[in-house]
């Protein structure tokens, strides 16, 4: 196992906040606006690569079915 450790130094989670203080944070409307975003692009791909799974599982039960 490696043996590192964290050096805190004093004033490390002072400069933290302070550089937290500097972050443009999106406000609430725009936070909203975005998760929707990535949850409809996320179903939206959920879906075709389901489609693509059903369609090849077709196609692969019509190639190895006896005749």
């Amino acid at each position: 196992m490696s043996d590192t450790k964290v050096n805190l130094k004093p004033g490390f989670v002072g400069d933290i906040m302070e550089e937290l203080k500097k972050v443009s944070w999106p406000t609430r409307k725009q936070t909203v606006r975005l998760t929707l975003v990535v949850i409809v692009i996320s179903l939206i791909i959920a879906a075709y690569i389901g489609i693509i799974d059903v369609l090849l599982a077709k196609v692969l039960e019509f190639l190895t079915q006896t005749r």
